[in-house]
């Protein structure tokens, strides 16, 4: 039986991918820095291992996942989230039967990175606001002339994502910083599924309810904002010696037109608007495997949901409040799975590790799911790279 390594369990969308593995025969392990989380007991995953955070020490974490994968037999490593910054890393390390998905890791970091993943979609003649280094003489024109946002170059999840009107001061001169125009319009997201360049799949979706800036019930979006979303990615991808999944965010503004204002060179939260069976096909293999779509056309975090939906209720506004009430009751849940239940009923307790610092340090569930993973917090280290055995 071939063996599939997850190198994230604490999200929804790892629970996805193992699902659709499972559907292949796949024996699904993952490593997780969280003792606890919800891949932890779903039956689709045979076993988890627990590995230091890349963050706290990237060595010691590549070389715990690389003794993992050789002791486990890993046929095929998928990165899940923030992590693939570390986990691309290794594939020079890879014997190479082990398949890795995702792109070269330089072209990861060059996508994940704000500012230079809007110079290459300028460079290719695509839409995206106009942005500039908050260090940049540029920086200081558009702040004085346009509504604008703040973002670390290597943010994610939202976090430090400020909105400021024309003419305010600007807070920061960082070179880690953008500043970038604000666009009046709707926001839309995409995920792909990509190989050696060519688009396979591709989903297209709006959020319905926010937590702060994340999406936590989603729809799909279908005609023409679709398709010119799905032409956008097509051009900027031609050409680009790029394998995996790859993810941007637009804003439509108001003549129709997708202005992408950043990218996730791996999964996010479109992965639950693909088939499972067929998505698990496409991951096994390089050849061009057609994905189907899920038949549900929206998707949510339940629990997070009705979080909203009481503090709604909690501000007065009731009309908001039945609102997402109504969608919290009608709208599938990304977790819940009448063959695989223990996840979904299980989730407070297995998200302890997320709840206890966004409760007693009182910072969001953001940065309590990604500050261990993300580069935005990571620590140098001196360590070297090493086979040695460190996974527990």
């Amino acid at each position: 039986m071939s063996t599939a390594l997850l190198t994230l369990g604490r999200l929804p969308k790892a629970l996805s991918v193992a699902r659709a593995l499972r559907t292949q025969g796949y024996r699904v392990i993952v490593a997780e820095p969280f003792a606890w989380h919800v891949s932890r007991v779903s039956k689709d995953v045979a076993q988890t291992f627990r590995l230091p955070a890349p963050n706290s020490n990237p060595e010691a974490y590549q070389a715990a996942l690389l003794a993992l994968i050789a002791r486990e037999g890993v046929d095929l490593v998928v990165p899940v989230s923030e992590e693939a910054h570390y986990v691309l890393a290794i594939r020079e390390h890879l014997p190479p039967q082990v398949a890795l998905l995702g792109p070269k890791v330089d072209l990861y970091r060059t996508l994940a990175d704000k500012a230079a993943f809007i110079n290459c979609a300028v460079q290719k003649s695509l839409a995206a606001p106009r942005s500039a280094l908050a260090n940049s003489p540029l920086a200081a024109t558009l702040t004085e002339t346009f509504d604008y946002v703040t973002k670390p170059i290597n943010g994610c999840s939202g976090i430090d994502v400020e909105f400021h009107c024309a003419g305010d001061v600007l807070k920061s001169n960082s070179a880690d910083v953008l500043v970038q125009q604000a666009v009046i319009g709707d926001v839309v997201s995409s995920l792909s599924m990509v190989k050696a360049g060519e688009v396979q799949a591709t989903n297209v979706y709006k959020g319905s309810i926010f937590a702060g800036t994340v999406a936590i019930c989603f729809e799909r979006v279908t005609g023409d904002i679709a398709e010119r979303v799905q032409q956008w990615i097509h051009q900027f991808t031609q050409d680009m010696d790029y394998s995996g999944f790859i993810a941007f965010d637009f804003i439509v503004d108001t003549s129709g037109v997708p202005q992408a204002i950043e990218c996730n060179p791996r999964l996010t939260s479109g992965i639950h608007f693909f088939d499972s069976e067929s998505l698990g096909a496409a991951l096994i293999t390089d050849r061009k495997i057609a994905i189907k779509r899920h038949k549900n056309e929206a998707w949510q975090w339940r629990y997070s949901t009705l979080t909203e939906a009481y503090a709604a209720l909690f501000k007065g506004n009731l009309k908001e409040f039945w609102r997402r009430l109504k969608l919290c009751w009608s709208v599938a849940d990304v977790v819940w799975s009448w063959r695989d239940p223990l996840p979904f009923l299980l989730m407070t307790p297995l998200s302890w590790p997320i709840l206890k610092p966004a409760l007693i340090e009182g910072i969001s569930l953001g940065e309590a799911c990604q500050r261990d993973i993300a580069p935005l917090w990571s620590q140098p280290s001196t360590e070297a790279i090493t086979g040695g055995d460190n996974a527990a």
